[in-house]
């Protein structure tokens, strides 16, 4: 469910503002990469360490997010066209990385990554008998925000006019261009924050081929389900949680197909 929340929350930022993100995927997958690169290339104290593997996910998913909203607000291209195209970029770049010795663990050749070092690993904390990461803080911490954002500050109003109609928002002096690259700059950001997370804080703690790339289009999903409102993007990511963690067992059980 922590993953969901911050690809859900991708997804529902840009709803709000006229734009529908396919790129939750590839966002992840860079943001990921750029944790994990940044998790078992240097050498940190955990104090330093973690908060940076987390900024260069979030900073990673970004500028991945940042391309499709400057090529749509430079050149009119539809988001659902570029976003697509980038989710195969970020799938082949990673598995170019993963051939290379800066990723590729001594001793093997195979599509997997080191692992990331214990000083950015997220912290675990135990709630009863459920043992959690620190992630699930930091995703309910931005499903708040992005409420708050939206609802509350003038940007967010601003967003929201944009998505609404960005001819009357142009002619009332707003900047509808620098509203598209903000709005997928922030969502590529959320949903790099989303494989942060996973790598961070999941046993492997590595990287490997075809990284979690359904987790991106679950967001979808999610954000549809919760009607793009931030807050409700943490039941319906939740649900959809239980269901990819519960499915397997459920079969084994009872016989009742995954699907």
């Amino acid at each position: 469910a922590t993953p969901l929340v911050l690809t859900g929350l991708s997804v529902a930022l840009a709803f709000r503002a006229g734009m529908f993100n396919i790129g939750a995927a590839g966002q992840l997958v860079i943001g990921a990469t750029c944790a994990g690169w940044v998790g078992f290339t240097w050498d940190l104290p955990a104090a330093i360490h973690l908060p940076l593997a987390v900024a260069a996910g979030f900073a990673g998913g970004a500028a991945w997010g940042a391309i499709a909203g400057i090529l749509k607000a430079r050149t009119g291209a539809h988001e659902v066209i570029t976003t697509i195209m980038l989710n195969y970029i970020a799938y082949y770049l990673l598995n170019y990385a993963l051939r290379s010795d800066a990723f590729q663990p001594e001793g093997r050749d195979d599509l997997i990554s080191k692992g990331v070092a214990e000083s950015a690993r997220l912290p675990e904390l135990s709630i009863g008998e459920l043992t959690v990461t620190a992630g699930l803080f930091l995703a309910i911490a931005a499903a708040v925000i992005i409420w708050w954002l939206l609802d509350r500050s003038t940007v967010g109003f601003r967003l929201k006019a944009v998505g609404a109609n960005p001819f009357a928002s142009r002619y009332a002096g707003m900047s509808v261009g620098a509203m598209y690259i903000l709005a997928m700059l922030l969502a590529g950001g959320l949903a790099g924050l989303g494989g942060t997370v996973n790598i961070l804080g999941r046993p492997s703690f590595s990287l490997s081929s075809q990284y979690y790339f359904f987790l991106g289009f679950d967001g979808i999903a999610v954000a549809l389900l919760a009607r793009a409102n931030p807050i409700g993007v943490l039941g319906a990511a939740f649900l959809f949680g239980m269901l990819r963690s519960g499915s397997t067992g459920m079969q084994a059980a009872t016989s009742t197909p995954v699907d």
